[in-house]
């Protein structure tokens, strides 16, 4: 249980660090090349460019993930935790092992956002 819950503790101070990512899929970029409508903006562009800047308004300070040029000693290192989407979106939500939860200062697009950010680039 010590293992499981110190293993619980890093990965939810990666995903606070980690927030980012939007899951809408009322977008499409499906269009064909033929086609006269203007195609939309993939929303990963977005949610990317919201999540990187969630993580450095209220992760950066603590977490390191070298994408956000940023080098944090408090929290864990991202880049080598490479948490999941989902992890950071529960740590990022309900804090933990002494990261404090964002679920008040967060919308759940911000967080969202956040957690696909971090997910998408730690490790890289």
């Amino acid at each position: 249980m010590r293992i499981l819950g110190t293993t619980a503790l890093v990965l939810a101070t990666l995903t606070l660090a980690a927030c980012g990512g939007s899951s809408d899929d009322s977008e499409s970029t499906d269009t064909p090349p033929d086609s006269t409508s203007v195609p939309t903006k993939p929303e990963t562009a977005g949610s990317e460019a919201e999540g990187k800047e969630v993580f450095a308004a209220n992760c950066a300070s603590c977490h390191t993930l070298a994408d956000a040029g940023s080098v944090g000693q408090v929290g864990p290192n991202l880049d080598e935790a490479m948490p999941s989407a989902a992890m950071v979106t529960s740590m990022v939500t309900n804090g933990g092992n002494g990261m404090p939860s964002f679920s008040s200062t967060l919308s759940a697009e911000q967080i969202q956002a956040v957690s696909k950010y971090v997910s998408s680039v730690a490790g890289q």
